[in-house]
């Protein structure tokens, strides 16, 4: 296939920190042209420390245009089935009420915790086959 003029194609496996920011920026432009005045990416994380401050577990994900993007939710082994998944996922769904969300959306692995989220209230809708051990899962929750 033959570039436009002056356009070269690069893979990268370890690009830098401003070249991987250059991509969201770019289409962040181009939807503010489209959708003028959306709500902004602005991250959000619930972490769960240690005494000393290091990071056992917890949630990080992103709010967008009136969604709570949950990325990752990991919990301490010791932790899990006390309810500390529960609380986490309760404040990261407050700070994307309190951002103007309408809803919530993650993705998950049929082998990690999928019950999990169908107890938070979590509605399953698509999955695809992940050989060869399982299924990747996605859901969505009206906040």
């Amino acid at each position: 296939m033959k570039l436009p003029e002056g356009l070269r194609l690069t893979v990268e496996e370890k690009p830098s920190e401003a070249d991987r920011e250059a991509l969201p920026d770019l289409l962040e432009a181009f939807n503010e042209r489209m959708w003028p005045g959306h709500q902004p990416w602005q991250e959000v994380a619930v972490f769960v420390r240690d005494a000393a401050g290091t990071v056992l577990g917890g949630l990080y994900g992103e709010t967008y245009g009136g969604w709570l993007f949950i990325r990752y939710l990991v919990m301490p082994e010791a932790a899990r089935r006390t309810g500390l998944g529960r609380q986490v996922m309760a404040l990261a769904e407050d700070v994307a009420r309190r951002r103007g969300c309408h809803s919530a959306w993650l993705d998950t692995f049929s082998f990690q915790a999928p019950g999990f989220y169908r107890k938070l209230g979590y509605e399953e809708f698509g999955r695809i086959a992940l050989p060869p051990v399982g299924e990747r899962l996605y859901f969505r929750k009206a906040l």
